[in-house]
Protein backbone atom coordinates (compact mmCIF):
# COMPACT_ATOMS: atom_id res chain seq x y z
CA UNK A 1 0.00 0.00 0.00
CA UNK A 2 1.32 3.81 -0.96
CA UNK A 3 1.46 6.09 1.28
CA UNK A 4 -1.16 9.03 1.15
CA UNK A 5 -1.89 12.22 2.68
CA UNK A 6 -5.34 13.00 2.77
CA UNK A 7 -7.78 15.31 5.25
CA UNK A 8 -7.96 18.36 6.03
CA UNK A 9 -6.47 21.38 6.97
CA UNK A 10 -7.56 23.37 10.54
CA UNK A 11 -10.10 25.52 8.47
CA UNK A 12 -12.08 22.51 6.88
CA UNK A 13 -10.80 22.36 3.71
CA UNK A 14 -9.98 19.41 1.68
CA UNK A 15 -5.92 18.45 1.33
CA UNK A 16 -5.27 16.82 -2.09
CA UNK A 17 -4.36 12.94 -1.78
CA UNK A 18 -0.71 12.10 -2.57
CA UNK A 19 0.36 8.85 -4.21
CA UNK A 20 3.53 7.62 -5.39
CA UNK A 21 3.28 8.50 -8.72
CA UNK A 22 2.27 12.32 -8.31
CA UNK A 23 4.08 13.02 -5.14
CA UNK A 24 6.67 14.59 -7.10
CA UNK A 25 4.32 16.95 -8.29
CA UNK A 26 3.07 18.18 -4.77
CA UNK A 27 7.09 18.72 -4.04
CA UNK A 28 7.78 20.59 -7.00
CA UNK A 29 5.01 22.81 -5.91
CA UNK A 30 6.12 23.26 -2.46
CA UNK A 31 9.00 24.41 -3.87
CA UNK A 32 7.14 27.29 -6.56
CA UNK A 33 7.75 24.95 -9.57
CA UNK A 34 5.23 23.61 -11.63
CA UNK A 35 6.15 20.66 -13.36
CA UNK A 36 4.46 18.06 -15.73
CA UNK A 37 5.56 14.23 -16.02
CA UNK A 38 6.49 12.85 -19.13
CA UNK A 39 7.36 9.82 -20.99
CA UNK A 40 11.54 9.03 -20.68
CA UNK A 41 11.32 7.25 -23.77
CA UNK A 42 8.74 9.14 -26.30
CA UNK A 43 8.91 12.57 -24.08
CA UNK A 44 5.05 13.13 -24.16
CA UNK A 45 3.62 14.89 -21.24
CA UNK A 46 0.52 13.65 -19.04
CA UNK A 47 -1.63 14.71 -16.59
CA UNK A 48 -2.96 13.40 -13.85
CA UNK A 49 0.67 11.13 -13.34
CA UNK A 50 0.76 7.39 -13.62
CA UNK A 51 3.27 4.88 -13.76
CA UNK A 52 3.01 4.09 -17.78
CA UNK A 53 2.76 6.07 -20.78
CA UNK A 54 -0.18 5.85 -22.15
CA UNK A 55 1.21 5.81 -26.04
CA UNK A 56 4.17 3.84 -25.86
CA UNK A 57 3.58 1.98 -22.61
CA UNK A 58 7.16 2.80 -21.23
CA UNK A 59 7.19 3.12 -17.16
CA UNK A 60 10.01 5.69 -17.10
CA UNK A 61 9.07 9.27 -16.24
CA UNK A 62 10.49 12.72 -15.94
CA UNK A 63 9.22 15.75 -14.79
CA UNK A 64 9.10 18.78 -17.48
CA UNK A 65 9.02 22.56 -15.89
CA UNK A 66 6.73 24.28 -17.39
CA UNK A 67 6.23 27.90 -17.75
CA UNK A 68 2.57 27.97 -15.41
CA UNK A 69 1.03 30.24 -17.58
CA UNK A 70 -2.56 29.21 -19.25
CA UNK A 71 -5.81 29.87 -20.20
CA UNK A 72 -9.56 29.52 -18.30
CA UNK A 73 -10.50 26.16 -20.44
CA UNK A 74 -13.70 25.77 -18.19
CA UNK A 75 -15.39 26.35 -14.71
CA UNK A 76 -17.80 25.75 -12.20
CA UNK A 77 -19.55 28.06 -9.21
CA UNK A 78 -20.36 25.39 -7.11
CA UNK A 79 -24.09 25.09 -5.84
CA UNK A 80 -24.74 24.06 -2.87
CA UNK A 81 -21.50 23.33 -1.30
CA UNK A 82 -21.51 20.50 0.59
CA UNK A 83 -18.67 20.82 3.42
CA UNK A 84 -19.63 23.67 6.04
CA UNK A 85 -15.89 25.24 5.16
CA UNK A 86 -16.66 25.62 1.41
CA UNK A 87 -20.51 26.70 2.05
CA UNK A 88 -18.45 29.83 4.00
CA UNK A 89 -17.02 30.97 0.62
CA UNK A 90 -20.06 30.40 -1.33
CA UNK A 91 -20.01 31.44 -3.94
CA UNK A 92 -16.34 30.30 -5.08
CA UNK A 93 -15.22 29.35 -8.42
CA UNK A 94 -13.46 26.17 -9.53
CA UNK A 95 -11.62 26.42 -12.84
CA UNK A 96 -9.65 24.13 -15.21
CA UNK A 97 -6.77 25.77 -16.82
CA UNK A 98 -5.03 24.75 -20.07
CA UNK A 99 -1.46 24.71 -19.93
CA UNK A 100 -0.15 27.33 -22.65
CA UNK A 101 3.07 25.11 -23.33
CA UNK A 102 1.33 21.55 -22.63
CA UNK A 103 -1.50 22.11 -24.66
CA UNK A 104 -4.05 18.83 -23.42
CA UNK A 105 -2.30 19.44 -20.14
CA UNK A 106 -5.17 20.40 -17.83
CA UNK A 107 -5.24 21.18 -14.02
CA UNK A 108 -8.26 22.07 -11.48
CA UNK A 109 -7.56 24.92 -9.01
CA UNK A 110 -9.25 27.97 -8.27
CA UNK A 111 -8.90 30.92 -9.40
CA UNK A 112 -7.72 33.73 -6.80
CA UNK A 113 -6.95 37.59 -6.28
CA UNK A 114 -4.07 36.48 -4.34
CA UNK A 115 -2.20 33.26 -4.14
CA UNK A 116 -3.35 32.95 -0.04
CA UNK A 117 -6.43 34.70 -0.86
CA UNK A 118 -9.74 33.04 -0.35
CA UNK A 119 -11.41 30.79 -2.64
CA UNK A 120 -14.35 33.71 -3.11
CA UNK A 121 -11.34 36.52 -3.99
CA UNK A 122 -12.21 36.92 -7.59
CA UNK A 123 -15.52 38.25 -8.46
CA UNK A 124 -17.36 35.51 -9.97
CA UNK A 125 -18.55 38.22 -12.71
CA UNK A 126 -15.28 38.49 -14.10
CA UNK A 127 -14.72 34.78 -15.21
CA UNK A 128 -14.27 34.12 -18.81
CA UNK A 129 -13.65 30.71 -20.78
CA UNK A 130 -10.19 31.82 -22.28
CA UNK A 131 -8.90 34.38 -19.71
CA UNK A 132 -5.29 34.33 -19.67
CA UNK A 133 -4.05 33.07 -16.13
CA UNK A 134 -0.69 32.38 -14.44
CA UNK A 135 0.09 29.64 -11.26
CA UNK A 136 0.54 30.91 -8.51
CA UNK A 137 1.08 28.90 -4.82
CA UNK A 138 -0.50 28.66 -1.29
CA UNK A 139 0.71 26.66 0.95
CA UNK A 140 -3.04 24.99 2.42
CA UNK A 141 -1.21 23.39 5.36
CA UNK A 142 2.25 22.43 6.58
CA UNK A 143 4.03 20.72 4.02
CA UNK A 144 0.95 21.20 1.41
CA UNK A 145 1.50 23.36 -1.48
CA UNK A 146 -1.25 23.83 -4.31
CA UNK A 147 -1.49 25.49 -7.78
CA UNK A 148 -3.67 28.59 -7.69
CA UNK A 149 -4.75 30.57 -10.53
CA UNK A 150 -4.16 34.33 -11.06
CA UNK A 151 -5.54 36.29 -13.97
CA UNK A 152 -2.74 37.52 -16.38
CA UNK A 153 -4.47 41.10 -16.68
CA UNK A 154 -6.38 41.29 -13.48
Amino acid sequence: MSSMMQGTTDNGLLLPVQDEDGRPFWEFAARGELRVQACADCHRLRFPPRPCCPRCQSFAAEWHRVSGRGRVWSYALPHPPLLPAYAEQAPYNVVVVELTDAPGIRLVGNLVAAPDAALDSVDPSRLRIGAPVRVAFAELAPGVTVPRWLLERP
